[in-house]
């Protein structure tokens, strides 16, 4: 099959499939091509098949180093909320002739494979607890499942805590 221009690819796509935005699929192809990079760096093979998993890695890896925190509701905004998204468009790009493949690409490939959303938000959860529970009550009894705010340190007070 000819290779299409990549833009006229996304139009035939997003004309007859309107899941994801023409944003989206430019997105995967520089999530593509950023993944390819990362891997001839590596591995220093100058042309090489991108496996499923490596092409959800390479995308995380992308979005988080081009939005960072909001990189989960970027995404989203253009349709793409797991990685079974992520493949169905790779696929939806094979059909039309952007992308290659190789006769062991399947769409099963990224169906289960990362949490997409829980990847994106990970490194922006908090890595301590916040709220602490009470240790004991001044009279050495269990002070239960209350909760105490975090120490303010030099912090004023706000205004609705006066």
């Amino acid at each position: 099959m000819e290779k299409v221009q990549f833009d006229v690819a996304v139009k035939t796509i997003t004309s007859r499939d309107r899941r994801y935005q023409s944003d989206g699929y430019h997105f995967l192809k520089d999530a593509l091509d950023h993944t390819l990079k990362t891997l001839r760096k590596d591995e220093l093979i100058e042309h090489r098949h991108v496996s499923g998993l490596e092409l959800l890695e390479g995308t995380v890896e992308y979005a988080l180093s081009k939005f960072g925190p909001m990189a989960a509701a970027v995404l989203e905004s253009w349709g793409i909320r797991e990685g079974d998204d992520i493949g169905t468009m790779v696929f939806n790009l094979i059909e039309v002739g952007a992308f290659g493949r190789s006769e062991e690409d399947s769409p099963a490939d990224f169906r289960g494979v990362i949490r997409l959303q829980e990847e994106l938000q990970a490194p922006y959860r908090p890595t301590r607890e916040v709220l602490s529970r009470t240790k004991s009550g001044a009279n050495g009894t269990s002070g239960g499942t209350d909760i105490e705010p975090p120490t303010r340190g030099n912090q004023p007070a706000k205004s609705k805590e006066l």
